[in-house]
């Protein structure tokens, strides 16, 4: 199973969106995919028709010794497309991992997930924009970190302090690591600024060729809780993403 980290210390970027349809399309192309909610927000699993308030998720592999992933992981209406739903337990379970001196607090997702390494091709993970000790979990477990970045007045803020993170995750817990790849969101080709910043960021970090363009549809689509690859195949958004997932199968492979 190879592990995908989509993360921005930023909010509305589309993390959320890109997770979702990464994983479809990966799903569509013939994968079985796990999708990780890692968000006490939960719009993950609300946009899978999972959500919970209460319900077990991913709380319970960063509290408990021995989770138990058949109970906790979920099917979706996507055959060998399932999903770990997260709500705002997430966030009392991430202060109980910070308190707890006696089990290593960074490598419980990881542990978790190898114990269904077997069922999967690819898992996909969706992350707060934070520096919390689950995501820490998720950058941990990651085989591949992508990094939605939307061309605006602060398109580049955080940016440093993340990938300083992530490369000390990758020499002190995950050697593993393999790719970071930044990839332009809600793009405008008409706004000569989107233009711009999209190469200040090809300049300054590893980013992927594809742009996912703005589109209405995806808007339409996370109402509609579909993934904007099925809601509205032939928008831009969801052309984007389909190249964007080529674009990352092609360079896994080599």
């Amino acid at each position: 199973m190879r592990t995908i980290a989509v993360i921005n210390l930023k909010g509305g970027v589309a993390k959320t969106t890109s997770s979702i349809n990464i994983a479809y399309i990966l799903n569509q192309k013939g994968y079985r995919v796990l999708l990780v909610d890692n968000d006490k927000q939960g719009d993950c699993s609300r946009g899978m028709n999972r959500r919970t308030q209460e319900g077990p998720g991913i709380d319970r592999i960063m509290v408990e010794r021995k989770p138990d992933m058949t109970s906790l992981i979920q099917k979706t209406d996507y055959e060998n497309l399932d999903i770990i739903t997260a709500n705002l337990n997430l966030l009392t379970a991430n202060m109980e991992v910070t308190m707890d001196r006696v089990r290593p607090q960074q490598t419980r997702m990881k542990s978790a997930l190898q114990k269904v390494q077997e069922e999967y091709d690819f898992c996909v993970i969706d992350n707060a924009p934070d520096i919390n000790v689950s995501v820490i979990n998720a950058l941990t477990a990651a085989d591949d970190v992508l990094i939605p970045v939307e061309v605006d007045d602060n398109t580049t803020e955080g940016m440093n302090e993340l990938i300083g993170q992530i490369e000390e995750i990758k020499s002190e817990l995950n050697p593993d690591l393999k790719n970071v790849r930044c990839f332009v969101s809600k793009y405008n080709k008409y706004n000569g600024a989107h233009s711009q910043g999209a190469e200040v960021i090809r300049e300054w970090y590893p980013t992927m060729k594809t742009m996912i363009r703005n589109s209405l549809a995806v808007a339409k689509s996370t109402y509609a809780r579909t993934p904007v690859a099925l809601y509205s195949k032939r928008s831009a958004a969801a052309e984007d993403y389909q190249t964007l997932v080529d674009e990352y199968l092609q360079m896994i492979r080599g």
